[in-house]
């Protein structure tokens, strides 16, 4: 991507601007060209490179979330029952994702599915009575719907030693155990899907993309539009760039971001750093023993990010496998940000939300406290609750992206630590930011088209609608209540991105 290093420097007024290189800013900047490619839009990305924050490979899991394995999204309601509900919607998110792909696969944008999409089941494990039960009933309830059609469940040992080998290895015959199997998982190298969209974009379109370039600050104008303050980082070079519509996809920088365009949307938002940090080995005999990611239940007072999972990874062709994650702490908003991020982002708004959401969660606070302090030694422990004679000269620590948890004024608690992900628009629909971590990059076509529809709802249901059914054909409908809808949508993006499952 070096063309965008040239000398050239951004005009003064475009139409639409967005902030961040990562999956979201490509994912939206796409679209919106597709839509309209007269559109006037710059890119402004603070790295070199498209995808190196939160949508870099090692920097998240891979999962192509879709609900089949992650456990936090069925929870138990106080009668017994399951209630599947956000599992749907996430599963009906990512069925997005991939018809979007698919799109830009058959318009030859983008090419090699197997680059940054592979098949690979997910599956989630759990231990003893309590849980096993409970992993039964999820499977009766997910069964159920069409969205997880096809989800095995099993108690028997010798079937989860076909399933899982590397974990079942060494494992004592009367140990209850119970797993569920979904085999149209997938593995995601999101960087790579990234950069292939950001290549698209820069050789094949008008969008301008800017590297080392980085917005300081965004501010109204009396006339409607948004007036950014833009340093070039390579010639220490400032100016300023008027844009009509403004999208804030800088991942932890987000938040600052959204703070200095004070909208009154943006009041009582805060945000609470984590880092992650996985165990993760190249080693390929045990890789060719755990061919799936398996996902088990969080530990008390861990936050949902947090859930155990032992995961294949193929990233640049190669498999690895990779065990975690374990939380970190700093102050950064990014990996490759500043230690007072945290500290500058107090304001007098949001005061009142991170006290209250401190307060209200003193257990996570004591929780990543231990996770910060743990030795090697004692990350390993807890591998060998998957992998029983887990070896530590096999598996190096690797340390993951920042997120930013997205804190929210709640009229009882003060504040509220929110897991999931949240876009914000101001009341004209001029700005909007996506604030937030999981279920992140596998939702972010819908994500995005959430942007549209709170932002240009008159054009995406209008002039842009036809296009919008080409590229996401099953676009305003429940796939949950179409079982033939989902059928023919899951057939033809298997052949599109050459899925195997």
């Amino acid at each position: 991507m070096s063309q965008s290093l040239t000398s050239r420097t951004p005009k003064p007024k475009y139409d639409v601007v967005l902030i961040g290189g990562g999956i979201m800013s490509a994912t939206l900047a796409t679209l919106l060209h597709e839509f309209d490619p007269n559109l006037e839009i710059a890119i402004f990305e603070r790295l070199g490179r498209f995808a190196k924050e939160s949508t870099a490979a090692w920097n998240n899991a891979g999962t192509g979330h879709s609900a089949f394995c992650e456990l936090n999204y069925t929870p138990e309601k106080p009668d017994g029952s399951i209630d599947i509900t956000k599992a749907e919607s996430i599963a009906e998110q990512f069925e997005i994702s991939k018809q979007f792909w698919a799109y830009l696969l058959t318009k030859g944008y983008i090419h090699e599915p197997k680059e940054f999409i592979n098949s690979c089941p997910h599956m989630s494990l759990v231990f003893g009575e309590k849980d096993a039960e409970y992993l039964k009933k999820r499977h009766d309830k997910m069964a159920e719907s069409v969205l997880f059609s096809g989800m095995e469940f099993s108690t028997d040992h010798e079937k989860l030693r076909e399933w899982i080998p590397l974990v079942m290895s060494k494992r004592n015959q009367s140990e209850v155990m119970a797993a569920t199997k979904m085999d149209m998982g997938t593995d995601v190298n999101f960087g790579t899907l990234t950069r292939k969209m950001g290549r698209h974009l820069l050789e094949d379109s008008n969008v301008e993309v800017f590297l080392y370039h980085e917005v300081k600050d965004i501010d109204a104008r009396e006339d409607g539009k948004w007036e950014m303050k833009v340093k070039d980082r390579i010639n220490s070079h400032k100016q300023e760039v008027v844009a009509d519509f403004v999208f804030i996809g800088a991942g932890g920088y987000a938040l600052p971001l959204l703070d200095s365009s004070d909208i009154k949307e943006s009041e009582g938002y805060g945000g609470f750093p984590v880092s992650g940090q996985w165990l993760v080995s190249h080693n390929q005999e045990l890789v060719e023993k755990h061919q799936a990611k398996v996902y088990t239940q969080a530990t008390v007072d861990a936050p949902p990010m947090s859930v155990p999972h032992l995961d294949l990874r193929i990233i640049d062709g190669k498999k690895a496998l990779l065990f975690g994650p374990f939380a970190g702490f700093s102050t950064k908003f990014l990996r490759e940000g500043s230690y007072l991020d945290l500290p500058e982002s107090v304001n007098t708004k949001n005061l009142k939300s991170l006290f209250g959401a401190w307060w209200h969660n003193i257990p996570l606070t004591k929780y990543l406290i231990q996770q910060v302090a743990m030795t090697k030694s004692q990350r390993m422990q807890h591998l060998r609750e998957f992998i029983k004679d887990a070896k530590e000269d096999d598996w190096e620590l690797k340390v993951a992206g920042q997120r930013v948890q997205v804190i929210k004024k709640d009229e009882k608690e003060g504040g509220k630590l929110e897991f999931g992900t949240e876009v914000v628009v101001n009341k004209s629909g001029t700005i909007a930011s996506l604030l937030g971590a999981s279920p992140g990059a596998s939702t972010a076509v819908y994500a995005m088209l959430n942007v549209l529809e709170k932002c240009f709802p008159e054009k995406l249901h209008g002039e842009w609608k036809g296009k919008l059914l080409e590229m996401v054909p099953s676009y305003g409908q429940k796939l949950a209540e179409n079982p033939a809808l989902t059928n023919e949508v899951r057939n033809y993006t298997k052949e599109k991105l050459e899925l195997e499952y």
